[in-house]
């Protein structure tokens, strides 16, 4: 059901979803647009705002094991922002993110999303050839629909994952967050 409701609203966002278009276009493997501009906006929906893409980046997501290069990702960067005009697109290649992170190595983007801090940011959409929605959401959409923010069973660093909600100040965004310190 809340996948159902989920592919509703980023439905009901052109802007996102000439995203997506654009993003599948890339034909990246196992790419998604996932983080922040899945999360706020979802967030600015159940408090009843009006969309404020109160994103500072569009992170897109991807799994290549054959090509590890941080010059791919930064060149993919430079054609998103000429594309659209829009200079907050961030990709990483998953496969490589697991240095800069301590992990070992991901074996996939899903594998990847179950490392990152919260589970409500854990979550990546992508438009696929017959233009349906797909989701990746490796923790469920719970936390994301419940107004939790919650850290990620599999990720360790407590103090990290504190001090990135304490920085991100999402309560002063969204009042009726609950913040799990555990």
């Amino acid at each position: 059901m809340l996948e159902l409701r989920l592919k509703e609203y980023i439905r009901e966002h052109k802007q996102l979803m000439d995203d997506l278009a654009i993003v599948r276009d890339l034909e990246l493997s196992q790419c998604y647009i996932a983080a922040g501009y899945i999360r706020n906006y979802v967030w600015d929906i159940l408090h009843g705002f009006e969309r404020t893409d109160r994103h500072t980046d569009i992170d897109v997501v991807y799994f290549d094991p054959d090509d590890v290069s941080e010059a791919r990702d930064i060149d993919l960067e430079q054609k998103l922002r000429a594309a659209t005009k829009n200079p907050k697109w961030s990709v990483k290649n998953q496969a490589r993110m697991h240095v800069k992170n301590g992990d070992e190595p991901y074996s996939s983007t899903h594998a990847a999303l179950t490392q990152w801090p919260e589970t409500a940011t854990a979550i990546g959409a992508r438009l696929n050839r017959e233009g349906e929605l797909e989701l990746c959401c490796p923790y469920g959409l719970e936390d994301l629909f419940a107004l939790k923010v919650r850290r990620c069973p599999n990720f360790y660093k407590r103090s990290y994952y504190l001090e990135r909600v304490r920085k991100k100040q999402w309560k002063n965004q969204w009042a009726r967050l609950t913040i799990l310190e555990v």
